[in-house]
């Protein structure tokens, strides 16, 4: 199993859709680790990890987001892999 990790900027209508929540969901049903939050600039940060065809997964799934989300924007670097416990919603920054 190849495990990667991704850095990723989501901007469009992706706050107050709930999104940040959508998307601790689908992390966990996907099996990734990681964390998302809103920024002050409107965007949604996301750094996850997990086996790269659940990284894929991901990665689609934050092209459309929940219902009521319109992502205009996505936008991902990868980074190095360093495991996390679960997937948490971090504090807005």
């Amino acid at each position: 199993m190849s495990e990667q990790a991704f850095h990723a900027l989501v901007a469009g209508r992706v706050q107050g859709v709930s999104y940040r929540a959508s998307a601790r969901a689908e992390a966990l049903r996907l099996g990734l680790c990681g964390w998302v939050r809103n920024l002050q600039d409107g965007r949604v940060e996301v750094w996850f990890g997990g086996e790269a065809e659940a990284c894929a997964r991901f990665l689609a799934w934050l092209r459309q987001g929940p219902p009521g989300a319109s992502v205009s924007e996505l936008l991902h670097e990868p980074v190095s892999y360093v495991a996390h416990a679960g997937f948490e919603v971090r504090a807005s920054r």
